[in-house]
């Protein structure tokens, strides 16, 4: 019997659903903290986005490598593991599933969305409505966790954050990936790679939001625009929105990628000849 043939490519499934999932899981666990209570302190949101995360990949992996994630894509295919011409492709898919997943937190959280604003003097699209806008889109500081040292967050600060966690975040996906890794999780890859996603943002969520994403981010901060924020959202942290939270992941994709090439894969390629 002639096996099924898939009506759409895996590859676009893979990162439209994952990158859906992704932020279905992670933007909505920063809506039920901000807007309901649900959950308390940063550790909470932190690991409702890994074990989204880490569930987003055990759905998709197989269907397109689930990068969902520019910076990710970004890096892997800097280590050869992804022909560049491919790249596009991935990235347009994470956008728009970002995208219908904020849609779909929108529409969930309607009635808290309008309750928080309302019991909290917000007028969306004025000055300070970053406080329910970061629902979507990120700030620095956190709006959330604004108090004691993540005040103080420079523009230069909040690029090193971004740069960093996105560096470590895609040196560690290309180690578990890595086939000649020894020591690789296996099937606890996905876990692996949403654990550390709970680890930075537990680290960093309260100085930048810890994006380490432009998809999750971009996406999401379109979408408020358009859904009554305005160019607030684009004003806040000035040209931080492009220069923090889409070319600082991209360059900590990039450095991952370096680092992989440089120190691990050798090492890894040695170990097995």
């Amino acid at each position: 019997m002639a096996a099924d043939k898939a009506l759409v490519p895996a590859w676009i499934v893979g990162e439209f659903a994952g990158t859906f999932l992704l932020v279905l899981f992670g933007c909505g666990s920063v809506a039920a903290a901000v807007l309901t209570g649900a959950q308390v302190g940063i550790f909470q949101v932190a690991i409702v986005w890994g074990l989204g995360i880490a569930t987003a990949i055990y759905l998709t992996g197989s269907l397109s490598g689930a990068h969902l994630n520019p910076a990710v894509t970004l890096a892997l295919a800097a280590a050869g593991r992804l022909p560049f011409r491919r790249a596009p492709g991935y990235v347009l898919m994470q956008f728009l599933g970002a995208f219908c997943a904020s849609g779909a937190l929108y529409a969930l959280f309607a009635g808290p969305l309008r309750a928080f604003e309302s019991a909290n003097g917000i007028v969306r699209g004025a000055p300070g409505s970053e406080a329910s806008a970061m629902v979507f889109g990120e700030f620095y500081p956190n709006p959330a966790w604004h108090q004691g040292a993540a005040a103080v967050v420079s523009p230069g600060a909040a690029f090193l954050v971004e740069v960093t966690g996105a560096a470590v975040l895609c040196l560690v996906v290309l180690c578990v990936t890595d086939p000649r890794n020894r020591s690789h999780p296996g099937p606890l890859t996905a876990a692996t790679i949403g654990l550390t996603i709970t680890m930075l943002i537990s680290l960093f969520g309260p100085l930048t939001m810890a994006g380490f994403n432009p998809a999750r981010d971009f996406a999401p901060r379109l979408f408020s625009a358009l859904a009554g924020w305005g160019g607030l959202v684009f004003r806040v942290n000035g040209a931080g929105w492009l220069v923090v939270y889409i070319v600082a992941p991209l360059a900590g994709g990039l450095a991952g990628a370096l680092a992989y090439r440089l120190f691990f894969q050798p090492n890894y390629r040695a170990e097995t000849a």
